[in-house]
């Protein structure tokens, strides 16, 4: 799944328009905010952590329109808790935003 970042940029540059250094720092608080919640669920012990942690992952891209994160938090509630698979794409997307 590759990542567009159109969503995120249309809103940071709708937020801040040409002052790069806020959008800069308001993208790295989304990344930030978004590796706790995938860490919290890697570190989940129960069903009900992961499944609170992938919702609150799928809120926070749904706040920015970012399709693809929605999608596999999504995937992770669905799916089996700890799904090693889920949680690498999970990662390279939020990577691929930083």
């Amino acid at each position: 799944m590759s990542f567009d970042s159109g969503p995120l940029d249309r809103y940071l540059s709708a937020a801040f328009g040409d002052d790069p250094a806020m959008a800069m720092d308001l993208r790295g608080a989304f990344t930030g905010s978004a590796r706790d919640l995938a860490d919290l669920m890697r570190r989940a012990r129960c069903d009900a952590n992961w499944e609170v942690a992938a919702l609150r992952l799928k809120g926070l891209a749904a706040t920015f329109g970012i399709i693809p994160l929605i999608e596999l938090a999504e995937a992770a509630m669905a799916g089996a808790p700890g799904d090693p698979a889920v949680l690498r794409q999970i990662n390279r997307t939020i990577d691929e935003i930083a």
